[in-house]
């Protein structure tokens, strides 16, 4: 029975990945709509699954699901797990081909993966209709993209022709990787700004390409030493007004367990009284949670 609820939800999941062969998320135990699979998560991510665990579980199951999802996947050549519950979050080859680097595509989008350097891939797949939205939406825009990472936002601006994207974020590694994304997808990357600063210490740098008329905020909940989501979210909406120009948009970002979404109206309300709620964008419907609203929150706001 712990399996079987697995490979139902998976089996499906595949279904939909044979036919359309992009990367995306297969199973979400950690939304906890599963009991007993909080801990596991698998990715599809051409032509590699992954496995993330935050639990550890006996090498024999590992083993058997691995068979059993290289089985369920046209085109699998390797199937790895990373142990979450483990210091460094180490990756291991469990069948197949040992693969470090590749390409994925998320809908007509490319982008760069490495698979065992650091925690995170380089591709958040929960934010798949976030960056379809901004595709949709950025053509024409000035776009700001504040907590950029690997700049999977800017790539999906300037695909939906966006005038500008200013990319900042603290990290200038995850930076080179998101210009990388942008020659991966054969972007004009004069358009394309990178600030490898830390943003509560450089409002003014941002402000010098103001007015935009996108503001992307995706901050991480709590990074030590860094960001607390609760504490640091107003620093930003409080420059709103100066960096954000009439009529335009702000898509805030938020994946907590501990703060929902009224936490970001009542920011955008003391802050930014004059931007009005449009619209929640939800995550991929793998994405379950069993309380509503703990997992990631996207809303979308517009200027007078």
């Amino acid at each position: 029975m712990y399996n079987r609820c697995m490979i139902e939800h998976i089996d499906f999941a595949s279904q939909q990945v044979n036919r359309v062969e992009q990367c995306r998320r297969l199973f979400h135990g950690r939304g906890g709509a599963y009991e007993g699979l909080e801990h596991i998560v698998v990715d599809w991510l051409p032509p590699v699954v992954l496995i993330t665990l935050y639990k550890e579980e006996p090498p024999s199951w590992v083993l058997s699901m691995a068979q059993t999802l290289q089985l369920s996947l046209t085109g699998c050549t390797s199937v790895q797990v990373q142990y979450r519950c483990r210091s460094k979050a180490p990756i291991e080859v469990v069948l197949g081909d040992e693969v470090s680097e590749l390409v994925v595509d998320e809908c007509g989008l490319k982008f760069h993966l490495q698979l065992g350097r650091s925690q995170n891939i380089g591709l958040f797949l929960d934010m798949r209709n976030g960056r379809q939205w901004v595709k949709e939406t950025a053509a024409g825009k000035n776009v700001l993209n504040l907590f950029a990472y690997t700049c999977a936002f800017s790539v999906a601006a300037m695909a939906g022709s966006a005038k500008q994207v200013v990319n900042v974020d603290l990290s200038k590694a995850s930076l080179s990787r998101g210009r990388d994304n942008h020659r991966l997808n054969r972007h004009d990357t004069s358009k394309v700004v990178f600030q490898g600063v830390d943003i509560f210490k450089s409002f003014s740098r941002i402000k010098k390409y103001a007015p935009y008329d996108l503001l992307i905020c995706d901050p991480p909940d709590i990074q030590k030493g860094s960001v607390n989501a609760e504490r640091d979210y107003k620093k930003i909406l409080r420059r709103v007004p100066e960096w954000v120009g009439s009529g335009g948009q702000l898509m805030l970002c938020l994946n907590s367990h501990r703060l929902d979404e009224q936490f970001l109206h009542q920011m955008v309300a003391e802050y930014c009284p004059g931007f009005r709620f449009v619209e929640v964008i939800k995550p991929p419907e793998v994405f379950v949670d069993a309380v509503e609203g703990s997992g990631l929150k996207v809303l979308v706001f517009e200027g007078d």
